[in-house]
Order: structure tokens, then sequence, then C-alpha cells
């Protein structure tokens, strides 16, 4: 053992559950503090998710927006990787046990792993619609937008064509706002001179929304300009819309008392976001109180009540100690949170202590296609190309690498002089499956001082 590692040993541990936007910036801003760092991940890279939409409609590749963890915390000499996923916790033993190495001991314990799609006890939809969460997600999406319009070149009845290029998005929040405004602008533009047989400017996108308008947590105003701005498109925004049935090619909803179907090859799913298993560890280990979406509710330091030592941050924490309700699950939240508990475990290994964690929201933005856009700022809103031109340049800011910011800004100045898309490539299907239940956890044996764990 060398001397750095000697070094290291004598450290509290911090143990870092998830490599995303707040995992990542709690490992960053631990960087120089005097504690060793364990970040483990069951995926080797950070995914920029913001812009993973780009990747499901071809603009950009899975690249572009993913930099290996490894990567980024290389000069971090204080922090080890683990490509691994954890299964289970013992709070009391401050031990961590992953699926495919011995259990870790930790000093502090930040879980951060986010959330997975939620289909309101449907899960049977998520082959006929898949979400967005992952690259295979956005991958599985891109084969299904392409392959519809090549399906459609080759289809000679015109009712199976028609629905073949009937796409329709659930779920009316910026997610799905930003798909349904990338597909129409495939059909309007991209491909619009591809085809013989077809006339792709003729297909259809649906949006549909439960709620009274699109955006539900905008300003009404904002609301209003991205529905005006995706009507511009073609696109048909459908409110107060509910969907009762996928299966076979086509979506069954409800408006109103007056029940429909309508035929849909491509079906996409945005509607809704469910906590990933961590939380039914944390809340069968702790006691941890969970919300309807299986959240974590932390403390106004984002702790565990009664567990000062395990943080929960990011979307996987339900933080209502600000405002009105609890604050979004957003990338700037996350990373505020990172950096706040990585300070607050700084702080305490010199004797010091913080206040409680505070976010100053600077607004919200989405974007609906080229030069259409709305920002709201708190003091000020916009909407189309000044909206459009500030959801650029902060999305470039919090990429994470220099050479990923530099390859999407060609990238997108290249596809606005072009109005191309130039990662139309379709793979082979995948399997799409939902992760909502946690792993089986291995036998253990444990003594009532809990020394001995055995996995």
């Amino acid at each position: 053992m060398n001397n750095t590692q000697t070094k290291q040993a004598s450290m509290p541990h911090v143990v870092i559950v998830g490599g995303g936007f707040g995992g990542l910036y709690a490992a960053k801003s631990l960087k120089d503090a005097p504690v060793k760092v364990t970040l483990i991940d069951k995926r080797n890279f950070h995914l920029f998710q913001p812009l993973l939409y780009q990747v499901a409609t071809g603009t950009l590749s899975p690249a572009d927006i993913a930099s290996p963890l490894r990567v980024i915390l290389s000069k971090h000499k204080n922090t080890q990787v683990l490509l691994d996923k954890v299964i289970d916790i013992d709070p009391e033993a401050k031990k961590v046990f992953l699926e495919e190495r011995e259990e870790l001991d930790y000093d502090a314990l930040i879980v951060a792993t986010g959330v997975s799609h939620h289909y309101f006890g449907n899960d049977q939809w998520q082959n006929d619609a898949p979400g967005l969460k992952t690259v295979e997600d956005a991958l599985e999406m891109r084969r299904r937008i392409f392959m519809a319009f090549e399906a459609a070149e080759k289809e000679p009845n015109p009712e199976r064509r028609k629905a073949l290029l009937t796409f329709v998005v659930v779920g009316g929040g910026p997610t799905g706002v930003e798909l349904a405004g990338a597909i129409a602008e495939i059909a309007h533009q991209s491909v619009k001179n591809d085809f013989r047989n077809i006339d792709p400017t003729q297909a259809q996108v649906l949006l549909f929304e439960g709620m009274d308008r699109i955006l539900p947590p905008y300003p009404e105003k904002c609301s209003a300009d991205a529905q005006k701005a995706l009507e511009e498109l073609g696109i048909n925004v459908q409110t107060k819309t509910l969907v009762t049935h996928i299966a076979d090619n086509s979506v069954t909803f409800r408006q109103g008392e007056e029940t429909k179907t309508i035929q849909a090859h491509t079906i996409l799913w945005a509607a809704g976001v469910r906590a990933s298993f961590m939380g039914k560890v944390l809340a069968d280990s702790t006691g941890a109180e969970l919300d309807r979406s299986g959240r974590v509710i932390v403390e106004p330091d984002l702790s565990l009540k009664g567990y000062g030592d395990i943080f929960v941050i990011g979307d996987l924490a339900n933080f209502a100690h600000q405002g009105d309700r609890p604050l979004p699950g957003v990338a700037p939240v996350a990373m505020k949170q990172g950096e706040y508990v990585a300070n607050l475990i700084t702080k305490r290994t010199v004797g010091k202590t913080v206040g409680q964690f505070k976010y100053q929201d600077f607004g919200s933005m989405a974007v609906i296609g080229q030069n259409k856009a709305v920002v709201d700022l708190n003091f000020a809103k916009f909407s189309g190309f000044v909206a459009w031109i500030i959801w650029i340049f902060a999305h470039i800011y919090y990429l994470i690498e220099f050479d990923n910011k530099l390859i999407v800004m060609i990238q997108w100045a290249w596809n606005y002089i072009t109005l191309g898309r130039g990662a139309r490539l379709i793979t082979e299907g995948s399997s799409l499956q939902l992760e909502i239940e946690p792993p089986k956890k291995p036998e253990r044996a444990t003594s009532q001082s809990k020394e001995t764990v055995s996995v």
C-alpha cells in the first residue's frame, strides 16, 4: 500500500450511488475534500438527459451527450469509480451491498439514482409506448420514428399507410412537447424530399395531455405560446385527454364522457415518472417515508430522518421545505443539491455545520422546434426566437465536457443551415424493460452486533 492509499484509508469514506447530475456534481465538489469517494453506477458514463430527445429524433448521436465517468473524474485522486449496481444497504452497520462484488463500508452515503417511466399501473404498455430515460430508450424511439416512414413507403394499403404516418406522444410536459415538435420537423423538413411513394408532410402528430393545458407547471402564457407554436408546426394538441388503453398499434383515449380510438404505429410515452427501486430499498431499511411516486421525503439538509449520514438528492428526493410544492425534478436542482451535500460533508470533517438547503430557481424552459421555444426566467418570459437562443446557450453551458459542447454547437449550426438530421440511423429493435422492482437480495447472516455480513 503506497502513501496515497494509506492516507485515503484513514479518511472518511463517502459512497455516491448514481452518476447523474446530482451524484456527479457531488463527486466533483468533493475533489479537494479530506475524504475518500467511491462513485457507483451501473453505466460507465454520465448522460445529459435534457438533450436525450435529440438522440431519439436523429439530431444528435448518443456520444454527443454522454461522457465517461472515469474521464470526468480522472484527475480526482481521492475518487474511485465502480461499474456496479447497489442492491441493498444496512444503515446500522453502514454498509452498501453490490451486485457483483463485496459490500462497502461508508461514513456518508449519497443516493442519486433518479427516476424511471411511470405508466400509472399499466406497465404492459411499455413495449407499445416506450418512454425516454436512457440511451437505449432513445435509440428505440429513433428506430420506431424513422422505420415508420420506411414502412409507409412500401405499404400499398392507404389505411395502414395512414396509421404508419400517425405519431402519438402521450404527455404534454417538456419532454412530450420537445418530442412532438421534433417529429413534426422531421416530417415537414428533414425527410420531406426523401421518399417517392409517400408525402411525409402528410404525417399526423398528436400530443395528448391530461390537464387543461400543456406544460402545466409553467405560467399560463408560456403554455399558450407553446401550444400556438406546436399548432403552427401542424401538431394536433389534445388537452383534457386521458389515455385508457394502448395495444395493437392503437391508442384509446377519453375526453370528457367520450371515448375514441386512433390507429398509430408509433406511440411515445412522456406522461409520468416513478422513483427508482432505491427509494423502496431506503424505505425498507431506514423507514424513510415515500411520496406517491416513490420519491424519498428528505429533511431540510437532504438527509433521511434519523439518519444524518444518508442523503438523497436529485429526482429521487422529495424536498418540500421550500415553497408550496416539492422542488421539481430538473437538472439544475440536482446539481445544486449535489454541491450542497458535498459542502456539508466537507464542513463536517472539520466540525463545522451548514444551514438547510435552499434552491434559487432561475426559471424553466422548453423547446418546440427551430426558432421556437418558451422560457420563463421568473423576472421575464420569452417565446419564439429569443427564447430559442436562450435555450441553446443554457444547454451548451451545462454540457459536461468541452468536446461535447463543441460537437453539439457544430452539429446544431449545420442542422440549422441544412434543416437535416445527421443521426438518422435505424438500429435493430431492443426489448424494453422497466426497472420497477428491486433485484432479489442476497441472503446474508447478521449477528446482533451486525459485525458479520455475508453476500
